[in-house]
């Protein structure tokens, strides 16, 4: 909606180059969707059953709900274990495959994928992701940083 706007030059660094960062920028978007939704969700009080370490007697009702609780809270196995499963889906399953367009790590997966017949439509569809996705990782970043204040994440004007 507001025209090319380059100011660093990425367009100058070649096709190849600017496939990568549109790849990166749709995935970091969506990571960042999911980590949005799940401050949200963790911040509402839901949780998963069980445990999330038997050894060391941590359930996952017992992690705090707030940001920085849940990073805190989280046995550094735990997040040994989540960086490793993220790393082998995206090197493994959710591969980007550089013939098909940036973001469609689908495939041939058995998964339930939309496709769009219509460009426009596509085309709408891509960039509202893409805006979403853009929104989510300054959405992020600004409830990381509430939390590094002290603050609330979700509603940082009211205080702890």
């Amino acid at each position: 909606p507001l025209g090319l706007f380059d100011p660093l030059g990425f367009l100058s660094r070649g096709p190849d180059a600017y496939r990568r960062y549109q790849e990166i920028e749709i995935k970091h978007g969506r990571l960042s969707m999911a980590a949005c939704l799940g401050v949200i969700v963790t911040e509402a009080g839901l949780r998963f059953p069980g445990y999330l370490s038997y050894s060391q007697d941590v359930s996952f009702a017992s992690v705090p709900g707030t940001l920085d609780g849940a990073y805190f809270g989280i046995p550094i196995a735990g997040w040994c274990e989540i960086v490793a499963l993220i790393a082998a889906l995206d090197i493994a399953v959710f591969k980007q495959d550089p013939s098909l367009p940036a973001g469609d790590v689908v495939q041939d997966l058995p998964i339930e994928w939309v496709r769009y017949d219509d460009p426009e439509v596509k085309a709408f569809k891509l960039n509202a992701e893409r805006n979403n996705g853009r929104a989510a990782m300054l959405g992020i970043l600004g409830m990381i940083s509430h939390t590094a204040l002290g603050q609330d994440a979700l509603f940082p004007i009211v205080s702890k």
